[in-house]
C-alpha cells in the first residue's frame, strides 16, 4: 500500500514595505518636516512643512499615495526653477 500524497503548502505572502508619509522640505531642508495628507472626500492631497509653513496641494485619485503628492511638489519646484532660469 502506498502513502497518500500531501498537498503542498502555499508560499507565504510577501509583505509590502510601508511607504513614507513624512519627507524633507525642499525649501528649508528640515528632515521629516513635510507631512502629506489625503482627503478622499474632496479628492485633494496636501503636503505641508511644519517648520516653514510652505504647502502644496493637488488633486488625487484612489491610487494616490503620500509619496506621489511629495513627488509632484518636487517636480513642480523643479519646473518653476527651470522657467526662472530661461526667463532671465
Amino acid at each position: 500500500m502506498g502513502k497518500r500524497k500531501s498537498k503542498a503548502k502555499p508560499a507565504p505572502k510577501k509583505r509590502m514595505d510601508k511607504l513614507d508619509t513624512v519627507f524633507s522640505c525642499p525649501f528649508c531642508n528640515h528632515g521629516s518636516s513635510v507631512e502629506c495628507r489625503i482627503d478622499m472626500k474632496n479628492l485633494i492631497g496636501e503636503a505641508i512643512c511644519r517648520i516653514c509653513q510652505e504647502s502644496f496641494s493637488t488633486t488625487v485619485t484612489a491610487l494616490t499615495e503620500p509619496i506621489d503628492i511629495y513627488s509632484e511638489w518636487i517636480d513642480e519646484c523643479a519646473r518653476v526653477n527651470n522657467l526662472e532660469d530661461y526667463g532671465d
